[in-house]
């Protein structure tokens, strides 16, 4: 059964995708998303994060690096195997701010790189940033 929610794209929100295996670091993404207008989705891992991305078709996806099981960059290179989500940019978060890390995340396809702690302004940039490329 398929819960209905505000239709996207009406009031101009997005549907983002958060994967983060912190709790505090999903729910303020979650509230500072919401704020934006957008409409939030939750993952706490890569296994996670793999069935909802099917299930809910987000517009964007915010992905933790560091997370058990499934690491953000195997998440990120799955995510963007499968043709019909090529296209949905995928923003690594990672609490370091290495040139090693981006560069790996640019390798698995990964649009950008947020670092931890995010602000409201930084997260709500970097969505209408990237949701604006064309599918």
């Amino acid at each position: 059964m398929e819960i209905q929610g505000p239709e996207t794209g009406a009031g101009g929100g997005a549907k983002v995708l958060v994967i983060d295996d912190s709790n505090t670091i999903r729910r303020s993404a979650e509230i500072f998303l919401r704020q934006g207008g957008h409409e939030v989705v939750l993952a706490e891992d890569g296994f996670d994060a793999l069935a909802k991305v099917n299930d809910h078709l987000p517009e964007l996806i915010f992905c933790d690096i560091l997370m058990p099981r499934l690491d953000g960059y195997q998440t990120c290179a799955i995510i963007k195997r499968n043709p019909k989500f090529t296209h949905v940019p995928v923003i690594m978060l990672s609490s370091k701010d290495g040139l090693f890390d981006k560069a790996r995340g640019r390798m698995v396809g990964s649009e950008d790189y947020l670092t931890k702690p995010f602000t409201k302004e930084q997260l709500l940039r970097a969505v209408d940033e990237h949701r604006r490329a064309p599918a």
